[in-house]
């Protein structure tokens, strides 16, 4: 695998100077030959016209970010990386390439998660060109390894994560985008280092189910949010349940024995934990008043 490094090119304006003098030189040569009817010189001013043209072939500029890869029939140079107007050999080989950080936004991929259930996800990758000379001589085409890299990539990512039912503390990949997104660049870093290729960023632009399960899991997902709303109401009226007992045990307001103290508590679930509006009874019985539906 080649390395990068620099190369020493001509000033391109001093050079073009000296191109448009041998020019000059030239014409002026080749008009004395015709005065003196002299076929040297004309032969030799037409070489010379000829040389000048072909110098002037070897021009090339550079904008800021970007560098020439150059190479002579073959064997690789070196490359040029500051901007300017520069003049190299005309018979090497120049080819420009753009060190400017670029996005690839990939399709939408159909793929399995660590469960086994179809997802749909997408990523945009944000990558700039790190080693000219890799990017060039090493792959074929660099934008379009960048791109299948990206897809087998984000292939395994999905593969190695659940989309959001994963174990206690275990990283998924709805909740956890920050640690999904490092292990993407991550990953993408290594694969398309050796196309000299640095990964500036990767992150998730969709995820959602497949639309085969899509409907099954929305009315999952709606099952888990009501039994845990459940929960949350149940444990905060044994709470409450547990306060009023006590305070009114503490405070001496009413003795209960145990079967009362089970029938307030019954009574007070119900109102708590009802989701419809509870009507009160009023029992003239010895019993404490009770409430149900």
């Amino acid at each position: 695998m080649t390395q990068e490094r620099s190369l020493t090119v001509s000033n391109g304006w001093a050079m073009l100077i000296t191109v448009l003098a041998a020019l000059g030189g030239c014409a002026c040569v080749f008009f004395c030959g015709i005065v003196a009817e002299s076929g040297v010189l004309i032969a030799l001013a037409v070489i010379g016209i000829i040389a000048s043209i072909v110098m002037a072939g070897g021009f090339f500029t550079l904008q800021p970010n970007e560098a020439a890869v150059i190479s002579f029939f073959g064997p690789y140079l070196g490359t040029v990386r500051e901007s300017g107007f520069y003049w190299y050999n005309p018979f090497a080989t120049k080819r420009k390439i753009s060190v400017r950080a670029r996005n690839f936004e990939g399709n939408k991929l159909k793929v399995n998660d660590k469960q086994g259930n179809p997802i749909e996800i997408a990523a945009v990758v944000v990558y700039k060109v790190e080693d000219t000379v890799k990017a060039c001589f090493d792959v074929d085409n660099f934008e379009q390894f960048v791109e299948v890299q990206s897809e087998t990539a984000l292939r395994h990512l999905a593969n190695s994560y659940a989309y959001d039912h994963g174990e206690e503390h275990e990283i998924t990949l709805r909740s956890g985008l920050d640690e999904i997104s490092a292990a993407l660049t991550k990953e993408l870093h290594e694969r398309l280092a050796k196309a000299g290729v640095d990964v500036l960023e990767a992150r998730l632009t969709h995820l959602a189910y497949a639309p085969e399960i899509a409907g099954v899991m929305l009315r999952r997902q709606q099952a888990e949010a009501i039994i845990a709303a459940r929960q949350k109401i149940v444990h905060g009226a044994v709470s409450m349940v547990e306060m009023a007992l006590r305070e009114l045990h503490e405070k001496q307001i009413v003795n209960f024995d145990n079967g009362q103290k089970a029938a307030l508590a019954s009574n007070l679930m119900i109102v708590l934990c009802s989701e419809s509006h509870t009507q009160p009874v009023i029992s003239t019985a010895a019993s404490p008043t009770s409430s149900s539906h």
